[in-house]
């Protein structure tokens, strides 16, 4: 859940792409629609687990929905064995069976381009598990456009944690002056900002089934083709 508020003007983006050596680009919500990820945890989730335990989904989707608040911005929240674990049930298998809701934003692929050829250093920073990240790498063939992928789990928090950030500019060695950050969690963009991340970027849409809301706090786009030269 974002902190967004319910509606505010669009700050429009306005990068000096001369400037920017490296692209981090959060996943879920930024390259790929969040749907998926709504749509397994708020819906598909708690029906399985209301047959289990023999209650109605709108109970048990209430019962998930506090359980998810309590692990809210660790690494907990994001790990499917954690979750197997805990509600013992094969998270993996369940979202393999809806792969086919997995999906790339529109124009992701002409930025990523764009991005290349400008010779931008490319990275996936995402806090999604590495057998979630699996399943989308092997659904959507995002991995070979980056320099390097990175998972939380590997850097030990999560991104809402202004720590990740300092060990994650250790890890890749890159200069936060000359740095764009995208993602669609307000809290994520704060922590970078906190570290010093020059430049961050909202996505106000990051999910096909919802409206778009704009950040209060940073400049925000509906598309990656809004990054684009027209």
């Amino acid at each position: 859940m974002n902190s967004t508020p319910l509606y505010c003007e669009k700050i429009f983006p306005i990068f000096p792409w001369d400037n920017i050596d490296t692209v981090l680009l959060d996943m879920d919500g930024t390259l790929l629609d969040k749907h998926f990820d709504d749509y397994f945890w708020e819906q598909y989730l708690p029906e399985h687990y209301s047959l289990l335990h023999d209650i109605s989904v709108d109970e048990a989707r209430g019962q998930l929905l506090a359980r998810y608040h309590k692990v809210k911005d660790t690494l907990d929240w994001a790990d499917l064995n954690f979750w197997s674990r805990e509600l013992g049930m094969d998270l993996q298998e369940l979202k393999l069976r809806i792969n086919h809701l997995i999906g790339v934003h529109p124009y992701v692929i002409e930025f990523l381009e764009y991005c290349l050829k400008n010779r931008k250093k490319l990275y996936l920073i995402t806090n999604a598990h590495s057998s979630t990240l699996s399943i989308k790498l092997e659904k959507t063939a995002l991995g070979p456009w980056f320099d390097r992928i990175v998972c939380a789990e590997e850097v030990g928090l999560a991104k809402e944690d202004p720590l990740f950030w300092d060990r994650l500019e250790q890890q890749l060695a890159f200069d936060r002056t000359r740095t764009l950050l995208v993602d669609d969690t307000e809290k994520v963009l704060f922590a970078a900002q906190t570290h010093g991340l020059a430049y961050l970027l909202y996505v106000a849409r990051p999910s096909s089934r919802q409206r778009v809301q704009y950040s209060c706090n940073f400049p925000s786009i509906e598309y990656f083709k809004e990054l684009l030269p027209r």
